[in-house]
């Protein structure tokens, strides 16, 4: 298979109108979106859908993320629309939410992974939202790349994965957000089962209580069913070891000088991601700096990237954790998952 490639901004129509009949016909389209870039299907077909797993190697029991370009769209695909779900959808979506109910019967189950509930989001990107119209279907889509490892926020990252496999590549340029969407299940009490760019201090001023999913700093036990992507199956790791330092800040940059000397003497290649606060600490040794620990939304923006930027050319990445509040919650998320729960903290 040849995938073609079509820069959104420059053949804006042309790209979105072919890929859209290329979903129609049953193929996979790359696009972005805020949060990551998406690998895209028909889906209402499961056949089509099915493909998005063949493609990234992708675990069957992981359900998948329908993006429909309007709110009135939702109608068709869950049963009904409760009254919380209205009042997040008129403050987030179009945006980087997620949400969760009783599916319809016009939901395949390639999709949910056998499961009676869906999800389904809005995105807030104007490629995104134009390949949806033009498609006229629903878009069931995961992040467009190889299964486990780290999502792809520009096209050519999911080139490097994807290149050969799918139809059309959609080049929007780099994702705004960097983390997947927040997913929230209204399926009982309102639940996060995966933070993102939308917090659960911003969700809880418009519908009141919302829980955390107790697996969304562990990994899911034995007999634990994945309501989520990004749930029960390592994600997001590089082609190195990752480890994670957490406490306040100076203590995170003595463990990680430690345990890199340590690393360093036993001939290993190391990486610190390192912060703003902690730019002085690591003298003498390989650091980049992604972003401010007071500003995690920082963090969350070039965390795929530099994970991507790196793997493969070193043997360790030192991260350091931060508060798991607001969109620290997401960053540790996804940090902890690529580390495989590997943390320091003594």
């Amino acid at each position: 298979m040849t995938t073609e490639i079509f820069n959104a901004k420059t053949q804006k129509e042309n790209g979105t109108n072919y890929a859209g009949r290329v979903i129609r016909a049953g193929g996979l389209v790359a696009f972005p979106t805020e949060t990551v870039y998406g690998l895209g299907a028909n889906g209402l077909d499961g056949e089509a859908v099915a493909k998005i797993f063949e493609a990234k190697g992708r675990p069957q029991d992981n359900p998948l993320i329908l993006h429909v370009a309007k709110k009135s769209d939702v109608k068709a695909l869950w049963r009904h629309i409760p009254d919380n779900a209205k009042r997040l959808m008129d403050a987030f979506w179009p945006g980087p939410l997620t949400l969760i109910f009783v599916k319809s019967d016009i939901i395949p189950e390639e999709v949910t992974a056998g499961l009676d509930t869906v999800a389904v989001r809005m995105p807030e990107h104007k490629t995104a939202l134009a390949l949806i119209r033009a498609a006229g279907v629903p878009i069931a889509a995961p992040s467009a790349n190889i299964s486990g490892r780290p999502s792809p926020t520009t096209a050519e990252h999911v080139l490097a994965d994807m290149d050969g496999r799918i139809d059309v590549i959609l080049d929007g340029g780099p994702c705004s957000v960097g983390v997947e969407s927040t997913v929230l299940t209204l399926v009982g009490k309102p639940r996060i089962l995966r933070p993102g760019g939308i917090t659960k201090e911003m969700l809880e001023q418009i519908i009141g209580e919302v829980e955390v999913d107790p697996s969304v700093l562990r990994p899911l036990r034995e007999g634990e069913v994945a309501a989520s992507p990004g749930m029960k199956h390592k994600h997001y790791a590089p082609d190195a070891e990752v480890v994670v330092a957490v406490g306040s800040w100076r203590r995170i940059a003595s463990i990680i000088c430690r345990e890199y000397e340590i690393a360093e003497a036993m001939g290993k290649r190391c990486i610190i991601l390192g912060t703003e606060q902690t730019r002085t600490c690591y003298h003498g040794m390989n650091c980049d700096i992604i972003g401010n620990r007071d500003l995690p939304q920082t963090l969350c923006a070039e965390l795929f990237s530099a994970l991507r930027r790196y793997s493969g050319k070193v043997d360790v990445i030192f991260a350091e954790g931060v508060p798991e509040t607001d969109q620290g919650l997401a960053y540790m998320n996804r940090l902890l998952r690529a580390s495989g729960f590997t943390v320091l903290d003594k």
